[in-house]
């Protein structure tokens, strides 16, 4: 393949100014595709319910925590009670 001689200019001034006026262009698409990724995709009012959903879920589980907390303390008190009952009395 032959290439003529003043094809190599007319190639390299054409892809200086395709590149000075493509590289802005890239990094403007860049930053706004950035941009867009850090905005939330959910309106307002759905995050504003899951907000409450959040808190709603957080007050339930220390709630079960308590009551699991409760359960073991009455499973130990029962266990002790049985093992006292178990044992002969003592003979002074």
């Amino acid at each position: 393949m032959d290439i003529p001689g003043e094809l190599i200019p007319i190639v390299l001034f054409i892809m200086t100014g395709v590149t000075l006026i493509g590289w802005p262009i890239a990094r403007a698409l860049a930053r706004r595709i950035d941009r867009e990724a850090l905005q939330p995709k959910l309106p307002p009012e759905v995050m504003g319910r899951l907000e409450r959903m959040e808190m709603a879920i957080d007050s339930i589980a220390v709630e079960v925590e308590r009551i699991s907390e409760g359960q073991r303390f009455t499973t130990r008190l029962l266990s002790e009670r049985q093992q006292s009952q178990a044992l002969p009395p003592r003979q002074p």
